[in-house]
């Protein structure tokens, strides 16, 4: 089942986001307090973590590095999308630009 997110609170959110958390953990068998200390936090900030409390984004980092999960930002990449008539404007108008030959023989 899919999560309809725009139709949850924030504080909705917050707390899918703590139980998701503590999921990964258990799935790694860990306790709170050998991920709070991989991921360089008290144990008492994982636990409100987990609990559904709100947390910085820097904590929330910390805890999906220490649980190897950053590639859940994967979606967050910008990818360039170049229109094409823009990018042959580009070409045109950011050629390098030739050097005049010398006037003469090399020396």
């Amino acid at each position: 089942i899919r999560m309809h997110w725009p139709s949850l609170s924030d504080s909705a959110i917050v707390r899918h986001i703590g139980a998701s958390i503590r999921q990964m953990r258990l799935n790694k068998n860990q306790t709170q307090q050998q991920l709070a200390t991989a991921a360089g936090i008290d144990r008492a900030t994982l636990s409100q973590v987990e609990n559904g409390r709100a947390a910085s984004f820097l904590t929330i980092v910390q805890i999906l590095r220490a649980l190897n999960q950053l590639d859940l930002f994967n979606p967050w990449e910008r990818r360039a999308i170049v229109n094409p008539s823009a990018a042959a404007r580009f070409e045109r108008t950011h050629r390098p630009r030739r050097r005049a030959s010398p006037a003469g023989p090399p020396p």
